[in-house]
């Protein structure tokens, strides 16, 4: 299928051609027949992309905070290739798309195959929505207008901000597409409205919708016509829709008001505001967000949990239906903004008039319908000869998920450890497809199913959501591929005997055939300087005392690694590292454990204390209440009147240790592409995994364990 994707790295617009999405629980695939180009919004990131560095850091301060802060803790290059892999990820542009039901994922319920829908998806052919995030299209409502809805919620909840009330004097700043319809809302809202641009055409247009206007282009003083329509009290309301980076636009707002007026923005201006223009007139500013309530909330978006209508009346998916019945009773007219159509094959086009001197408004992409079936779910990128002419005896490996993990450390470290890439699986194809091209993937595919009876296919790595790992190493297992998981290898005790048992199975019906080998991605044990610990600690018999402190940063509770059914909690999702890390340099099984938790919302800032076999003991210090600039990790080991400080794998230093001070390296090093080499090595020579299965289950269950128990 086609989709349009942009490049923010060169600002490059093109028309890829990716597999069609899957659809995952709560979602309807639909098959576009229109979408908007929301010529501000898309503008914006295009002019991003084309900018150059110095300017791409001026319009983003807060990232470029973030950066240094990374070089202070991880060096410069490390940094720096994390800005450029961040880049160079195409970006899928659009969200607002209207077409038929194709499939219904699982739970969904209100919506049938065939209707006709309304959605914030992207400009492609097929798309597949969160069920809260569609709307079902009035009869009396066209193809063309119907995707002009989710726009036109965006100006809805700003007026729902503003809260107008009958015969009110309400004025818009900014006549685009968004400030259009915000004119006419507030005319359906009996509000008497000033609209002001610079665009003649634009002004025309909102006269004829029953504004007065101001026109900038020929010297007219917005505030001066503002208090003059207002009969000298001053406007009611400023609802701002300009897209520019001064901040005049908000100045003028707050002169315009009257004392205690309500200034609501919902474009994109600059900020840098009067304390004397709003605190004189005591005024309320508010920025709008979005299409309303649930925007952003991943219950909400992701897992379809409604807010009660008796509390929140107007979510997002209620505003698009009352755009929608207003566009049936004609109360909104979107096709007077209707400037130009093109199909989606001439959407490069599209994007060079909207980002030209030409004049646009609403500018609509059509899509002439797609088959859906097997044959599009997977895309060929590369000639097969190309991918599997190679003078390696590497076996062919397939790569389901393609995050930004995958795309920035695990991928690379596949490529340089030689590995044979056969096809990369992704839900939305999209990262699929950059992966790719980018590490030379025979094909890419949102048919996971495909990659486990592919016969070039001999090992699979699995980078996907934490949820998912089990359930994609069992049918590896069953499939006899070898698998590379990211850790954790899986969420719950259940999971991991399901999983002790297939390989058990697995090995009594070998028949002399290799018993997949079974890898989880505990790099750090291969980092250089935990190796050559290890080496400096068998010189050191006798127990040990090892104190890990993690400086793991604040992440929301939100945010999906915090949920315990999708990223099972952050003890089993990354202070498992460290378990395993203890568990290596100890070399002796875990025989009890503590865990001491601080009162905090998310569970994540602890103390874990483990106690091994041979005497050693072990604190994991993991907490999440520390500061980005202060090095992530360190490691301090006591033994035999000796210690080792390892300080964010970048400097390795003893104390009391003959032979050996310190080993420094130019940048940080973690293990990961050391990890990878080993379980490539493995795969070519027929080997074990590079962790011993009874070390990768141990791990598993003491992380599991541990997780499940709060103290």
């Amino acid at each position: 299928m086609k989709q349009i994707l942009q490049n923010l790295k060169t600002g490059a617009t093109e028309v890829a051609e990716l597999p069609v999405p899957s659809v995952r629980k709560g979602q309807l695939l639909i098959a576009t027949t229109q979408t908007l180009v929301s010529a501000g919004t898309e503008r914006m990131l295009v002019e991003f992309g084309k900018a150059s560095w110095l300017e791409k850091s001026r319009q983003q301060p807060d990232k470029v905070r973030m950066v240094l802060d990374k070089i202070k803790t991880d060096g410069l290059m490390p940094t720096i290739e994390a800005v450029f892999n961040k880049l160079d990820q195409p970006l899928p542009l659009g969200y607002c798309n209207v077409g038929r039901i194709v499939t219904l994922g699982d739970g969904v319920s209100g919506f049938k195959i065939g209707e006709r829908v309304i959605s914030n998806g992207k400009h492609a052919e097929v798309v597949s929505v969160p069920v809260n995030l569609c709307a079902r299209v009035p009869d009396a409502v066209s193809d063309e207008e119907a995707a002009f809805t989710v726009l036109c919620a965006i100006a809805l909840q700003g007026i729902r901000l503003v809260g107008p009330t009958l015969g009110e004097t309400v004025a818009v700043i900014g006549l685009g597409l968004i400030g259009l319809v915000t004119v006419q809302l507030l005319r359906a809202h009996g509000c008497r409205v000033l609209g002001i641009d610079f665009d003649p055409d634009k002004l025309t247009l909102a006269r004829q919708f029953g504004a007065e206007i101001v026109d900038l282009a020929s010297g007219q003083d917005p505030v001066a016509a503002a208090v003059s329509y207002s009969r000298g009290r001053g406007v009611d309301a400023v609802v701002v829709t300009a897209a520019t980076k001064s901040s005049e636009p908000m100045h003028q707002a707050a002169l315009m008001c009257r004392k205690r007026g309500r200034i609501v923005l919902v474009g994109v201006t600059g900020l840098e505001l009067s304390r004397a223009d709003f605190f004189e007139k005591e005024l309320s500013f508010q920025v709008s967000c979005s299409y309303g309530p649930g925007r952003y909330d991943a219950n909400y978006e992701e897992k379809g949990q409604d807010y009660p209508v008796g509390f929140v009346r107007w979510t997002e998916q209620r505003n698009f239906e009352a755009v929608l019945d207003m566009m049936a009773d004609g109360r909104i007219d979107v096709k007077p903004l209707i400037s130009h159509r093109f199909s989606i094959g001439q959407a490069e086009k599209a994007y060079e008039l909207i980002g030209g001197q030409g004049k646009s408004l609403g500018v609509l992409l059509e899509y002439p319908g797609l088959a859906i079936d097997d044959s599009v779910r997977t895309v060929k990128v590369l000639p097969e000869v190309s991918v599997f002419s190679t003078t390696n005896d590497v076996q062919g490996i397939s790569v389901i998920g393609s995050g930004s993990y995958a795309l920035s450390v695990l991928l690379p470290a596949f490529k340089r450890a030689g590995a044979r890439f056969c096809c990369v699986a992704s839900s939305a194809g999209v990262s699929g497809l950059h992966a790719a091209r980018k590490f030379g993937f025979k094909e890419t595919t949102t048919d996971t199913k495909r990659l486990f009876s592919d016969p070039s296919t001999k090992a699979i790595v699995i980078t996907t959501r934490h949820d998912t790992h089990a359930k994609y190493v069992l049918q590896a297992i069953e499939a006899g591929k070898h698998v590379f998981v990211e850790k954790p290898l899986c969420l719950t005790l259940d999971e991991l005997i399901e999983i002790e048992s297939a390989l058990k199975v697995a090995g009594q019906s070998s028949k002399g055939t290799s018993v997949p080998i079974l890898m989880v991605g505990f790099n750090r044990r291969f980092a250089p300087h935990v190796q050559r610990i290890k080496q400096l600690l068998v010189g050191a018999p006798g127990p040990k005392s090892f104190i890990m402190t993690v400086n793991a940063g604040a992440i929301p509770a939100e945010h999906w690694t915090q949920d315990s059914e999708i990223g099972g909690g952050r003890i089993v999702g990354e202070a498992c590292h460290f378990i395993d890390l203890l568990r290596f340099l100890a070399n002796s099984p875990i025989v009890e454990w503590n865990r001491v938790d601080m009162s905090c919302p998310t569970e994540d800032t602890v103390t874990l204390q483990l106690r091994f076999a041979d005497g050693s003991i072990g604190t994991i210090h993991y907490f999440a209440n520390g500061n980005k600039a202060f090095p992530k990790e360190r490691l301090e080991i006591f033994v035999n009147g000796r210690v080792l400080q390892l300080d964010n794998f970048r400097k390795l230093t003893a104390f009391g240790w003959p032979g050996f001070s310190k080993l420094n390296l130019w940048r940080q090093d973690k293990g990961q592409r050391a990890c990878v080499l080993q379980f490539v090595k493995a795969l070519s020579q027929d080997g074990v995994s590079p962790i011993p299965l009874k070390e990768l289950i141990e791990v598993s269950r003491t992380s599991i364990e541990i997780a499940g128990v709060k103290r």
